[in-house]
């Protein structure tokens, strides 16, 4: 019986192929559109979170913006944030100057930093060493670069040794970060370069010791923002408390006068911002679907009306209503399915599409879950939407039926 009812219905289906596919149409459109839309939402916030999540998420930010006549000063740095909830603080301090070696000139950007920095960012590095508490106390002029800037300013990676200028200050190169902490950028050529045209280089980047960017920064006497690690992400919120109350007592108990950025909070943020983002295109993508089970009601009634002698026939020679009803209804879902699958497939080729023209920038998939969602949501727009034309079909009386000339 089921069997027979398939059949039937798959061959009124066919029966008009271009209609069939263009009450498919709005399925399509709009099971593609909700996957293809929360697939791209979903791959834009995991590459922000990944890039935030390479930034770490166990240390915090501090800022301050009044010192109250009370500066902090970096003798006195370490020992102020000695405490046990605390693993690692590092000044921070960043300021651009004019690197020269050679022939070779241009913009670097430089951190004034500690050795305390490279562990707290993770920074590792791929030759020579990091910065230590000498460089700090006798003001050493030495650098650490990246791999980038290297091979840009030296023509190779292994730079340790040679001698850099920086605003006419010759530093020496004590460490190379490896590739995975240099990143490129589209910029404009370097300064000193003959030729005007945008071309794709590097971001110069270099670390001196704090000491020594007080003497290279303009105003740059104490230390206003500095960076807070704690052992692990659990402990993130001993950490900040700690950092609190010390900041609070050297403060004169003034909360606005420095600020608290607490890494992890930011993930957990950006997730909370990325699930509500999901469910809002999600719920826009879902009124494609609604508008397609619209279209699939419309031609089954037309359908109904078309066939009103043939539904007449069937009831004279015994069929029942259930029996009706069910080809309808069946003529619907099997025209709501064939536009998800369908959805699915062209899916599958836009998100792919949109893969290559990113070239790797952004990973895009198909979430299983979101596809889980779509099929079931064209089920019940299929059931919904056919059962009323179904029931109609059903209810009509044979002799009316028969007695119907279209």
């Amino acid at each position: 019986m089921i069997w027979q009812t398939c059949k039937m219905s798959w061959a009124a289906v066919c029966a008009n192929k271009l209609r069939t596919f263009l009450t498919m149409l709005g399925i399509i459109i709009g099971v593609s559109a909700l996957i293809v839309l929360v697939s791209i939402a979903d791959g834009a916030s995991s590459s922000v979170s990944e890039q935030i999540s390479d930034m770490g998420s166990s240390y915090l930010t501090v800022r301050v913006t009044d010192d109250k006549e009370n500066p902090i000063r970096l003798s006195e740095f370490h020992e102020l944030m000695d405490d046990e909830a605390l693993e690692a603080a590092a000044p921070y301090g960043r300021t651009s100057v004019t690197a020269k070696s050679g022939y070779t000139s241009g913009t670097m950007n430089i951190t004034g930093t500690t050795g305390s920095y490279f562990d707290i960012m993770n920074l590792e590095l791929s030759s020579g060493r990091t910065l230590k508490q000498t460089d700090l106390d006798n003001h050493s002029l030495v650098v650490i670069i990246s791999a980038d800037t290297a091979v840009e300013v030296f023509g190779r990676e292994d730079a340790v040794g040679e001698a850099l200028s920086l605003d006419g200050k010759s530093f020496l190169v004590a460490g190379v970060l490896s590739d995975e902490n240099s990143s490129l950028t589209s910029a404009q050529s370097m300064a000193g370069s003959s030729s005007d045209d945008e071309t794709e280089t590097v971001t110069l980047e270099g670390y001196i010791p704090y000491s020594a960017f007080t003497r290279i920064a303009d105003n740059v006497l104490d230390i206003t923002q500095f960076y807070v690690s704690s052992a692990d992400e659990e402990s993130m919120d001993q950490a900040e408390t700690a950092v609190e109350r010390i900041m609070l007592e050297r403060l004169s108990g003034d909360e606005d006068a420095f600020s608290v950025i607490n890494q992890s909070e930011i993930m957990s943020a950006m997730e909370g911002v990325d699930d509500t983002m999901s469910l809002m295109i999600g719920g826009i993508a879902a009124i494609s679907l609604l508008v397609g089970g619209i279209g699939i009601m419309n031609i089954m009634l037309v359908s109904v009306t078309e066939r009103t002698r043939e539904i007449g026939i069937r009831k004279a020679i015994g069929a029942g209503r259930g029996g009706i009803m069910m080809q309808f209804l069946m003529e619907a879902l099997i025209v709501s399915m064939m536009g998800c699958v369908a959805g699915i497939g062209s899916s599958f080729v836009i998100l792919k599409i949109i893969g290559k023209v990113m070239e790797g920038s952004m990973n895009f998939y198909m979430d299983i879950k979101v596809t889980g969602i779509s099929v079931i949501f064209s089920l019940l727009i299929g059931v919904i939407f056919g059962l009323y034309p179904a029931n109609k079909a059903a209810r009509k009386k044979p002799i009316d039926a028969l007695r119907y000339s279209g």
